[in-house]
């Protein structure tokens, strides 16, 4: 993946192989929900996934995989991120859980989101998802300056102000040159991953740590995060492949 110019080169994260971003021009729309639930859909199709919470000021991931454990730092000051349904994860709401708001400036958030590249254990990883926060911002130009990414998948509704906010974001991804994998929704010449429909169940199980595909890939409340899922993993190979071949005839 080319870098935008004057950003500083991506680094590779020594033992991960690829780096999907969850993204969405506005929240509400379910991003977490899906990044949860694609993360663990990839883990039982036996893929090795870790999982970062990137939206800092409102994480949402400890509460839907059903964890507030705070995470162990080993030697070098390293962190050993969270086991949870066999996913790695990591979020600010691990570190700093409950209600009191973060308030912090722009070099902080990268700092932060640098950490959780940079100075955590993932150990080996088919795929590191990434769940932005809503809207367009810095923490997509820490990331893209941080590491080389493999895709991102955008999060819409069908609702026109949803897919408005979701152009918005398909044109972040296209200024920074990150290749989008695909929409979960609504197709906009992309691949088109699926479409969820937000059911009470699934709701209810991302409130209460229980995301609907640990039920596994059967479960009729499941079936399109698994379907996602490995039209996700076909997207990402072949970007990963196109990647490669750019990096080989450079």
């Amino acid at each position: 993946m080319a870098h935008a110019p004057n950003m500083p080169s991506p680094i590779a994260i020594p033992g991960v192989s690829k780096i999907v971003a969850i993204g969405s021009g506005k929240g509400g729309v379910g991003k977490t929900t899906v990044a949860v639930n694609l993360a663990i859909a990839l883990s039982r199709l036996g893929q090795r996934v870790g999982l970062i919470d990137a939206d800092i000021y409102g994480p949402n991931v400890p509460l839907m995989m059903g964890s507030a454990q705070q995470p162990a730092v080993g030697p070098g000051n390293i962190i050993i991120p969270n086991l949870t349904h066999g996913i790695k994860t990591i979020s600010i709401g691990y570190i700093s859980p409950g209600d009191k708001p973060l308030v912090m400036r722009g070099p902080m958030l990268h700092q932060i989101i640098r950490q959780f590249l940079q100075q955590v254990d993932w150990g080996e990883l088919d795929y590191l998802i990434i769940d932005l926060p809503p809207g367009t911002g810095d923490v997509v130009i820490s990331l893209v300056q941080t590491v080389p990414l493999t895709g991102a998948v955008v999060v819409s509704t069908p609702s026109d102000v949803s897919l408005q906010d979701a152009r918005k974001a398909l044109e972040m991804f296209a200024q920074v040159n990150v290749p989008v994998l695909g929409i979960v929704e609504k197709q906009y010449n992309l691949p088109f991953l699926g479409s969820v429909e937000l059911i009470p169940s699934i709701r209810e199980g991302g409130d209460r740590g229980l995301p609907v595909t640990l039920a596994g890939p059967k479960s009729p409340q499941a079936t399109a995060f698994y379907d996602i899922a490995e039209k996700l993993m076909l997207q990402a190979e072949a970007a990963a492949a196109a990647a490669s071949d750019v990096i080989e005839i450079s």
